[in-house]
């Protein structure tokens, strides 16, 4: 008889969505925003995708802790949070949190997230005009308002510089199969 092998996937795809105003927002209408840090008359395009990430060792113990009835905070509607900061490190999974010393934010789920169907959970959170307003090179999913709880994962992946006046929200996927 041959012996069960076990594998489990996880498929992870972060959607950063840019609004050059917070009226556009409210309409739906994301665009191109200047790309401050480019050459002269570049832009940001209004959708960019990362895919993949890595899992935090304390995201994946929180995650199972939860999974058989401990204690520890979930990661649903009214604790989770995703994070942005400008740290360009490399993400590992014994890092707690985001990397940034002092440009880091992190934003409440919209309303009907997070959410889950056909094996995916998807979480979804707006940076307002005045929240996050630096380069965009990393992000995180927490259970609390902050790096003070678990993280399930992290990705450091440049995707430009949000000023005042922008709105961009981050939405994530992850797939387990």
């Amino acid at each position: 008889m041959e012996p069960i092998r076990e594998k489990a996937y996880y498929k992870t795809r972060w959607l950063i969505t840019r609004y050059p105003s917070q009226e556009a927002f409210e309409r739906r209408e994301p665009s191109e925003v200047p790309d401050l840090k480019g050459p002269v008359g570049s832009t940001l395009p209004a959708h960019s995708i990362i895919e993949g990430n890595v899992l935090l060792n304390a995201g994946i113990t929180a995650a199972l802790s939860i999974i058989t009835g401990g204690a520890n905070a979930k990661f649903d509607a009214g604790n989770a949070r995703i994070g942005v900061g400008d740290s360009s490190l490399a993400a590992n999974a014994t890092q707690t949190g985001l990397n940034a010393a002092t440009n880091k934010a992190w934003a409440n789920q919209a309303n009907g997230y997070p959410a889950v169907a056909n094996q995916t959970a998807t979480w979804q959170a707006a940076f307002d005009a005045n929240t996050a307003n630096f380069g965009w090179q990393e992000f995180t999913i927490v259970n609390a308002a902050n790096d003070t709880g678990d993280n399930l994962n992290r990705v450091a992946n440049n995707q430009g510089t949000k000023v005042a006046g922008q709105v961009w929200t981050v939405s994530v996927a992850i797939t387990l199969s």
